[in-house]
């Protein structure tokens, strides 16, 4: 397949092609019109129908007794970790890489006196079974150590390249953590993702777990929001937790409407993300000067390194990448992610690809002529 010719003229994009994250989608005219039309009332009260009936289905969907819906997957993690972790000075095993430990603020340490005891993650984004054992803290030493409660998981593991976590991987670690009287939480941001990639059902995936979060705005594309799912138990003190963090809205109806929508028309597409990160992946590694580790690109996302003797760095390309209409996320100066989502298109994939090419080769002769 031919790529797609990269055309610019100064001052003017006339094509935008979105890859920083699948966090950047906008609402479909069927979310559009399902918030305009939903049916709402006081959810911190207990009342908003469209409310109940998101958590209702991702409940049954991700095979648990109840859910509750959230602002964000940043505080859907806090108070998943805050209702195991329940007397300061409590600690979390998780992984050194993993979103919990270096995307939120710190905010389970610094809000809720959670200890976190860190455990390198592999390049598959799983942590190695006898090192988290390793890492649960013995009952006799308490008087001077932290005490375990609780093990997190992330699938799929974003730092790791959006790398899926098999269930059989989380079944053993679900084992380990009953074996320890300890909980276990999947921060499953793009859990969808990993169901689909492995060919798993949702919620066979996350069977071991006793909660879950799950972002609505990133693989699926909602607008806004996530969930956290668990036992009736679970929800009920979350549900305060959310209103002491100040998640608790009004007739958030508007915003559970679209994610009905995209759970229902979204999910489905979620394969052909992926497939078009594996044909981005490849025409990556057909360019001089890129490198993609094809297999890491497990679903959407996709890591792109600069190999070293290449005369140019990520900022020069992702700034050439804009002129053109193409937004990228820099990760350091030789490293740039893309993630893909199901409003990038194939000829969209095609074009980014041809205007990569060329940001290397420009560049590349720039830094020779400016050296």
């Amino acid at each position: 397949m031919v790529a797609e010719k990269c055309h610019f003229q100064e001052n003017m994009v006339t094509r935008i092609v979105d890859l920083r994250s699948d966090t950047v989608t906008k609402p479909t005219e069927a979310m559009r019109a399902a918030m305009a039309s939903a049916e709402v009332d006081d959810d911190v009260l207990g009342y908003d129908p469209t409310a109940f009936r998101l958590e209702t289905e991702m409940a049954k969907t991700m095979g648990k007794d109840a859910a509750l819906f959230v602002p964000s997957g940043t505080m859907g993690n806090l108070i998943s970790v805050l209702v195991h972790c329940d007397v300061r000075g409590s600690e979390v095993i998780l992984g050194d890489t993993c979103h919990i430990n270096i995307f939120e603020n710190g905010g389970i340490a610094t809000i809720g006196g959670v200890h976190p005891r860190q455990v390198k993650n592999n390049d598959d984004g799983t942590m190695d079974i006898d090192l988290i054992e390793a890492a649960i803290r013995d009952p006799m030493g308490e008087l001077f150590y932290p005490t375990t409660k609780l093990i997190c998981l992330e699938n799929t593991h974003a730092n790791s390249g959006g790398r899926c976590l098999s269930v059989e991987y989380t079944d053993r670690v679900g084992e380990l953590a009953k074996k320890h009287g300890l909980k276990l939480h999947i921060d499953g941001a793009r859990i969808f993702n990993a169901s689909v990639a492995l060919g798993v059902p949702v919620d066979r995936l996350v069977q071991a777990a006793d909660s879950v979060s799950v972002c609505l705005s990133k693989g699926i594309g909602a607008p806004v929001g996530s969930v956290i799912v668990g036992s009736k138990n679970f929800i009920a003190k979350a549900r305060r937790l959310r209103k002491t963090l100040g998640g608790g809205m009004r007739q958030i109806g508007i915003l559970c409407a679209a994610a009905l929508v995209a759970l229902q028309e979204n999910v489905g597409k979620l394969e052909s993300d992926h497939k078009k990160a594996r044909l981005l992946a490849d025409g990556l590694n057909e360019v001089k000067g890129l490198r993609v580790d094809a297999c890491s690109v497990e679903t959407n996302m996709v890591f792109i390194d600069i190999e070293e003797g290449t005369k140019t760095r990520a900022e020069k390309i992702c700034k050439y990448m804009e002129e053109r209409g193409i937004l990228v996320m820099q990760e350091s100066s030789s490293r740039m992610r893309v993630v893909l989502h199901h409003q990038i298109s194939a000829s969209d994939v095609q074009y980014a690809l041809s205007c990569f090419q060329q940001a290397v080769a420009v560049k590349g002769v720039q830094n020779e002529m400016g050296n």
